[in-house]
């Protein structure tokens, strides 16, 4: 079992940024990849950012270039970088773990961007 815990969401500005984190715990040895996902209102969920344990990353288009994956394995910790955050970019933000075949979700942290 792995449980993970975002944090981090929030009410910003458009054009300001955010960092969310999620600290993953349980079994996480076998990890091998994490990722950042966001559902907004009638919209499906859609991958936004992941990475995987040997540090390659991928984004979505529409936030290539404003939003950064990163991970500290010390703190067995996965943090998104929100830069030049858009209206748009309001979503819940769910972290996500495969762990061996086995997907793991966390509640989600909800953020907002006002124009």
């Amino acid at each position: 079992q792995v449980q993970l815990v975002e944090s981090g969401g929030g009410l910003v500005q458009a054009g300001g940024s955010l960092r969310l984190s999620c600290a993953a715990s349980g079994s996480i040895f076998r990890i091998n990849r994490m990722g950042w996902y966001r559902q907004a209102p009638g919209k499906q969920r859609e991958l936004v950012a992941g990475i995987t344990s040997g540090g390659s990353t991928n984004y979505a288009d529409s936030v290539k270039g404003r939003f950064t994956i990163f991970r500290d394995n010390a703190k067995n910790t996965v943090y998104l970088q929100m830069n030049i955050l858009k209206p748009e970019d309001t979503a819940v933000y769910y972290c996500n773990a495969n762990n061996a075949g086995y997907i793991y979700w966390g509640q989600g942290t909800q953020v907002t961007v006002s124009s």
